[in-house]
């Protein structure tokens, strides 16, 4: 099982899940592709454990971390090891905590997230609504950030400098007193880091949820 995992994550990573069919994993490991069926029914069921195979490595990597005195900080670096995983891995949002039957890996994080929320004692469902929060904002965003580059940045036409000066210099042209948001924020627009970006949108999540729990003493 574990080889027939590890080459359907590489064949994921070259080329998304369309690369992913039973005919090249089975010619990839040498094999027939009856031979696949031993290991799981059919396509879902791969894509749900290639997965967790993946977030396996996010466990590992959050598992020899020394607990804070701040349970929110110890969130945050467990957010940011998905976020990263999913980052480099755009195909693997879709499928995180997809069928958790199958994601025994995928309900550890989602549990190990929890037992930070649960340090704050906040009742069962602002505690659920939390982790839920953090989550669809780590997934949500990092499968976002993973998207293959407009057509123009793949092929070297632009970098990704040049492709947002481009959509900087269309919010300047607007009316300032119809977009005084985007006049606002332009520059930071057009010089942002994706990744700072993330981080940012989640210290304000956290510290909001710093709030509550704050509030509910």
């Amino acid at each position: 099982m574990e080889a027939v995992l590890g080459e359907a994550v590489r064949l994921l990573d070259e080329a998304g899940e369309s690369a992913l069919t039973f005919r090249a994993l089975a010619a990839r490991l040498g094999g027939g592709v009856a031979s696949i069926y031993w290991y799981v029914a059919n396509k879902d069921e791969l894509l749900d454990r290639a997965t967790d195979h993946v977030l396996a490595g996010v466990l590992d990597a959050t598992e020899g971390l020394a607990a804070t005195d701040d349970p929110l900080a110890d969130l945050r670096v467990i957010a940011v090891t998905l976020f990263d995983a999913i980052v480099d891995r755009p195909w693997l949002g879709a499928y995180f905590m997809r069928n958790t039957e199958v994601q025994p890996h995928a309900l550890r994080l989602y549990e190990r997230m929890g037992q930070q929320v649960l340090r704050l004692d906040l009742g069962p469902r602002d505690s659920f609504h939390a982790v839920s929060a953090v989550i669809g904002y780590v997934v949500g965003t990092a499968a976002d950030l993973g998207r293959q580059p407009p057509a123009e940045v793949l092929e070297g036409e632009v970098d990704r400098d040049e492709f947002l000066a481009q959509y900087a210099d269309q919010w300047r042209q607007l009316d300032a007193d119809a977009y005084p948001f985007l006049h606002l924020v332009v520059d930071e627009f057009a010089g942002h880091d994706d990744a700072d970006q993330f981080r940012a949108g989640l210290d304000l999540l956290l510290a909001g949820l710093r709030l509550q729990a704050a509030s509910s003493r």
